[in-house]
């Protein structure tokens, strides 16, 4: 983990299987493809959705926030930081989640690209 930017920061490889992982990018981003299993709250709605996280995250657990390429997320990671939550960026997004290899998917469970 690296806190050179004053945000906790994890890479894409340093996720496991079962790791909660936060997308905040917006809904067409999202529709497009992403992650099996992480909660969608875009983050122009994040504000007034936070009890959502809350009853979703893992009481005891990190929350892995992630979005197309760093920035949205790490101003999340930030916010989450200050309420007390265990958050961590996910370094260069979905981007670079996708370029690893790791699977895309749609609402449907079909195949997905990121936008």
């Amino acid at each position: 983990m690296s806190f050179a930017t004053g945000v906790p920061t994890v890479g894409v490889s340093d996720l496991k299987d079962g790791d909660f992982l936060l997308d905040v990018r917006e809904s067409d981003e999202w529709a497009s493809g992403h992650a099996e299993g992480a909660l969608h709250i875009p983050i122009s709605e994040f504000v007034a959705r936070y009890g959502e996280l809350t009853e979703a995250a893992p009481q005891d657990g990190r929350v892995h926030v992630i979005c197309r390429s760093g920035g949205r997320s790490a101003q999340v990671t930030m916010y989450l930081v200050q309420q007390g939550v265990d958050a961590v960026n996910v370094d260069g997004g979905m981007q670079v989640w996708e370029a690893a290899g790791r699977p895309v998917v749609t609402d449907d469970g079909r195949p997905g690209h990121v936008l």
